[in-house]
């Protein structure tokens, strides 16, 4: 037996040790009950008459000395016996976990759609197949979640590469192309490079807030707002939106750029997909010992069942709504992502009117930050 089989067996021998050694102590316990009496009568005996002995039915008897010589032999011959009885029930108990142990490696080498599924009896064993289940089950999603975002990850960055390739084959085609003509397709070269670059920044923003906080800063989302608005009014005004600012200190602990990131998507957001002529409100402020920032605007009228899916990569609820094609449908994936890193609660309403309302509620800063708290998903 090799020395990997021996520790596949270790269990087991374990196991079958114990048994052994209960009922070893078991039997030696029911001998010394029945001796002890024997040994008390037989030292009482007066001097000059025999030994008692143990009578059977036909008037014979056995002498002390012949159940002490029987008694170790059932000694000597029970250790074996109690050892294959161990060795038989730890087999039987560990059936079950060997029969989970073997489906399991099928199921991580690569298919992970087959289930436990294990019935009755209901017991640990049968609690531990469905955990497995359900560690199956969200592996799985994450997995097909994966994939699916590398494969839209992989379209989005061929479309412009493809777009650049042909632009500059048909400038090169060109037998009469002149300077001017050279010259506009480096521009529209120029401008499919900046659209591939947003997206490859987009992209590096959601990995980095995919792969948590790494430091915790006092942060107050008060600041955060007014310096990404100070950027961003130009562009509420040329789309003729109402802005209106409610800004008053909410401080909170996290990584400050990865903050800042989900207050520019977000306030971003609101004017990209707003109506011309629309609303929209910038809220910070402390709601109980929680930071809170919130924002709200018109827009599209959004049904409730569609919130969800904004908040995967690459989900819109239509493609290029007005036409500008600045948005890759990353924004709400990356806020979903520093909600989680930061252990925040992330609350997303349809507006009846047309819109969405959006909330983050962070921990105060003086809470414990860096304590993992289970992961939140957006609530409607």
């Amino acid at each position: 037996m090799t020395s990997q089989q021996l520790a596949r067996k270790s269990l087991q021998a374990r196991l079958a040790l114990a048994y052994a050694a209960g009922v070893y102590a078991a039997g030696i316990v029911v001998l010394v009950l029945v001796l002890v009496p024997l040994v008390s009568i037989d030292a009482a005996t007066p001097e000059g008459r025999p030994s008692s002995g143990v009578t059977t039915g036909a008037g014979g008897g056995i002498s002390l000395a012949q159940a002490l010589t029987g008694s170790a032999v059932a000694v000597v011959v029970l250790a074996p016996v109690a050892l294959a009885l161990g060795w038989f029930v730890a087999g039987r108990f560990l059936n079950p976990l060997r029969t989970i142990t073997a489906t399991a490696r099928n199921i991580s080498a690569g298919d992970l759609h087959r289930r436990l599924d294990l019935g009755e009896p209901a017991d640990e064993l049968t609690e531990l197949g469905h955990t497995l289940d359900g560690l199956f089950a969200r592996l799985q999603a994450s997995f097909d979640a994966q994939r699916h975002f590398v494969a839209n990850a992989s379209h989005e960055l061929r479309t412009p590469l493809a777009g650049l390739r042909t632009l500059l084959e048909v400038a090169l085609a060109d037998p009469n192309a002149d300077t001017d003509t050279l010259r506009a397709a480096c521009q529209e070269a120029l401008a499919l490079g900046e659209h591939q670059e947003r997206l490859v920044r987009a992209l590096l923003a959601l990995a980095t807030s995919e792969r948590g906080a790494t430091r915790w800063d006092p942060v107050d989302l008060a600041e955060v707002a007014e310096g990404v608005l100070a950027s961003r009014r130009d562009r509420a005004t040329e789309r003729g939106i109402d802005l209106a600012e409610h800004l008053t200190p909410a401080v909170t602990a996290g990584d400050p750029k990865l903050i800042e990131s989900l207050v520019t998507n977000l306030i971003d957001n609101a004017i990209r997909h707003n109506n011309a002529g629309g609303q929209m409100e910038i809220t910070t402020q402390t709601s109980g010992s929680e930071a809170l920032f919130r924002v709200v605007n018109s827009g599209p009228v959004i049904p409730g069942d569609q919130i969800q899916r904004l908040f995967q990569p690459f989900q819109k609820l239509a493609p290029d709504r007005h036409g500008r094609g600045d948005g890759y449908g990353l924004g709400l994936a990356i806020v979903n992502a520093v909600t989680e890193a930061h252990n925040a609660t992330l609350t997303t309403n349809a507006r009846a009117e047309g819109g969405l309302s959006i909330a983050v509620q962070f921990a105060p800063a003086s809470a414990t930050a860096r304590e993992k708290a289970p992961r939140r998903i957006p609530k409607h």
